[in-house]
């Protein structure tokens, strides 16, 4: 379904409605919302007293059409605490067809039911070369190069008395990324296994050229994925206090010391020296789900113990 922004008040109490009337009065008002990246979707098992509901049973809703990603949200109860929460199965991307109103309308419906907390996950390559496959990065910032070039999920007319002008100096809120590295201690994990660190958000579904790696860490990013920056936008402007992200590091941004140099190897052949052609480095999707699936137990556990401390 697709709206004119003019509209999304009403489509949002319609769209609010219409989730209330599937749920018990109970479930109505979850204190934290946590989205799942790619292959980190198993954290919905560890609720209790589940209730799901699919993207296309909501209006508004778009389907996700991303592997690794359901396209459901999973009302619960998570962590020794008991804590409501609502899980959301596969976001969306602008890269799938979607606009960006489109896929932010998830998380403005959750910031407009009530949701105070936001823990945003995804999956992300590392440009820092400190940074291994396997680490949690908790974000502190980012660089939003479609942001800066017209690709912006706030732009278009103004939605009902929302800030016309967002201040993201503090969009990662230091609270909540205080109680990643709390959970961390709790659970006894390794020191490396978190990290901190400035994620680069790009459009996709392309994986970055060595040249583009290299212009991200230059410009001071360490990790770069397709998503969360929209959502993190969307929810501070709704007013969500408390929003964090962290990215699983599924794999390194391939970025070369040097480039292959093609006239080089053409000269040796013709001088008749055998000439050993290297082979091209390069990323798979399902390099990403193979990770994701490597560490979604311990994104399981930490997400869990930091809703218990919230």
């Amino acid at each position: 379904m697709s709206h004119n922004p003019i509209n999304v008040d009403a489509a949002l109490t319609e769209t609010i409605q219409v989730i209330r009337s599937k749920l018990p009065s109970d479930y109505h008002k979850p204190a934290v919302a946590i989205v799942c990246g790619s292959g980190l979707g198993g954290l919905a098992d560890n609720l209790r007293g589940k209730k799901k509901i699919f993207y296309n049973e909501i209006p508004g809703f778009s389907s996700s059409t991303v592997a690794g990603h359901a396209g459901a949200l999973v009302f619960g109860m998570l962590g020794k605490t008991d804590t409501p929460v609502v899980v959301m199965l596969g976001r969306l991307h602008a890269y799938e067809g979607h606009t960006l109103a489109q896929v932010v309308y998830p998380i403005r419906t959750l910031a407009r039911i009530g949701v105070k907390n936001f823990i945003l996950t995804n999956a992300a390559g590392s440009l820092n070369p400190k940074l291994s496959a396997g680490t949690i990065v908790v974000l502190h910032d980012h660089i939003a190069l479609p942001n800066l070039t017209g690709m912006n999920p706030l732009l278009g007319p103004v939605i009902s008395d929302l800030p016309r002008f967002l201040p993201l100096s503090d969009a990662y809120s230091p609270a909540l990324r205080r109680l990643v590295f709390i959970a961390a201690h709790d659970l006894q994990l390794p020191d490396d296994t978190l990290a901190e660190g400035t994620y680069a958000w790009v459009s996709g579904p392309i994986y970055e050229t060595p040249a583009e790696g290299r212009f991200l860490r230059a410009a001071g990013a360490d990790v770069v994925g397709m998503s969360t920056v929209p959502e993190l936008l969307a929810a501070r402007h709704e007013g969500v206090p408390h929003v964090m992200a962290m990215s699983l590091v599924t794999n390194p941004v391939i970025i070369p010391e040097t480039y292959r140099s093609i006239k080089d190897e053409v000269a040796q052949e013709i001088m008749g020296k055998m000439v050993e052609l290297p082979e091209m480095a390069v990323v798979s999707h399902d390099d990403v789900l193979k990770m994701g699936k490597e560490k979604e137990e311990v994104m399981q556990q930490l997400v869990e113990r930091i809703v218990e401390l919230i």
